[in-house]
């Protein structure tokens, strides 16, 4: 059995980016920012996103996105005061479902330091049952995707 070790992604293969501070509080007794953080990071750089382009109203909107899978890996140390930026990509637009790319980006740097994904199922907010995604949400992420329209 071969063993695959995963690789950083490079800012070039992410497709929109989201400047966040790194704050005193994120960094661990260890002298770096704790994982937790990064998941933080992803869920605030995908929902800036959608707010900023008015396809997701935290409030009132009847559709809203429920994460159902996540994941990142780790490569380089990222600790206050560095400033990130998180890259995010569209790997997959389902019927009612996302899965976003995350790359954690130090100020300047070319390669991630850290890199991940979470699907989000986007779901009727009241019953919370699957819904298809609303066209102005797929319209949002087409320029996000990997894929080709078509």
């Amino acid at each position: 059995m071969s063993e695959h070790r995963p690789q950083p992604g490079r800012r070039a293969d992410f497709l929109h980016f989201h400047p966040i501070p790194t704050r005193w509080m994120d960094n661990d007794v260890y002298g770096h920012v704790n994982n937790v953080v990064y998941y933080s990071w992803f869920d605030t750089a995908v929902n800036h996103y959608l707010v900023e382009r008015g396809v997701l109203d935290i409030e009132r909107g009847e559709v809203i996105g429920l994460v159902i899978e996540t994941q990142c890996n780790y490569f380089a140390s990222v600790a206050f005061p560095d400033q990130i930026e998180v890259g995010v990509r569209v790997a997959h637009l389902g019927r009612s479902s996302v899965r976003y790319e995350l790359g954690i980006f130090k100020g300047g740097t070319d390669t991630a330091a850290a890199q991940g994904h979470f699907v989000h199922v986007y779901v009727d907010r009241a019953s919370r049952r699957p819904v298809a995604l609303p066209d102005a949400l797929r319209e949002a992420l087409m320029p996000l995707s990997l894929l080709m329209p078509g």
